[in-house]
């Protein structure tokens, strides 16, 4: 049977602009084996091509087919639920682009969809505008709900704030495709080619990587390189099937591998 991962990046393979030590070597060792493997990021705002540039700075060689965003999960719902239909966007680079594929047309007014993504360009003027759409029908999109980091100087939000926001001022709660949403875990898995029982996701978060696995029957690995610690395992009424400090100590095969 088939084997293959869905990996977080930030905290499982780099944290900001420093790759984990053994990462690259993971990543070697997949394509070696030819082991079937796609970057899962909630990062709406990166194009794939702009992770495999960050990526390739860090010395980890791959492609455009190996990273599956939170935009591209998003635009393809759409696309499913809605062909054709027109948005108003709260969001920048990979998310626009991932939407133009998936024949949306991006307008003004009077849109089919609000979207909301990451951003630095965001005026409240851009979200009363949001917010009058929404107030008047149109379908309320975001494309995670992750939170700021809270550091000083921090130039993102967080797409949970301005979600918070709007849902505040409407009444209306957003439809969130990323992780941990079933949603976007199906459509990594497909991204792949996989079957549930042949996948494997690695996370650094519980609440989001782990919690999104456990939800569609995925395998599990939490790292403890990234956001997560291990008392944090009391916290939640799930386990991930193994822990370890980093990716570098994933060994091959795994033990529910048959």
């Amino acid at each position: 049977m088939p084997q293959g991962f869905l990996i977080d990046q930030d905290g499982v393979i780099y944290v900001e602009n420093r790759m984990i030590p053994g990462a690259d070597k993971f990543v070697e060792l997949l394509q070696k084996e030819n082991i079937p493997f796609t970057f899962m990021t909630n990062n709406s705002q990166r194009s794939p091509l702009d992770a495999v540039r960050k990526l390739e700075k860090l010395g980890i060689h791959v492609e455009e087919k190996n990273i599956y965003t939170s935009a591209m999960a998003t635009a393809h719902f759409m696309g499913q639920q809605f062909p054709n239909g027109t948005a108003y966007v709260l969001g920048e680079g990979g998310l626009i682009s991932s939407l133009h594929e998936h024949g949306f047309t991006l307008v003004q007014n009077d849109p089919d969809f609000v979207v909301v993504g990451e951003g630095i360009n965001f005026t409240l003027e851009m979200v009363r505008k949001a917010i009058d759409f929404i107030l008047g029908g149109s379908k309320f999109i975001a494309t995670n709900l992750d939170p700021s980091p809270r550091k000083t100087g921090w130039n993102n939000l967080g797409i949970a704030s301005i979600v918070a926001m709007i849902e505040a001022a409407t009444g209306k709660v957003a439809f969130t495709v990323g992780k941990p949403s079933p949603v976007m875990m199906r459509q990594a898995r497909k991204h792949i080619g996989l079957a549930t029982d042949e996948v494997t996701v690695i996370g650094d978060t519980l609440a989001t990587d782990i919690q999104g696995g456990v939800q569609v029957g995925y395998n599990t690995i939490l790292t403890l390189s990234g956001m997560s610690k291990k008392e944090d395992l009391n916290d939640f009424p799930f386990k991930p099937d193994m822990v370890v400090n980093s990716i570098a100590d994933i060994k091959l095969p795994l033990p529910w591998w048959k």
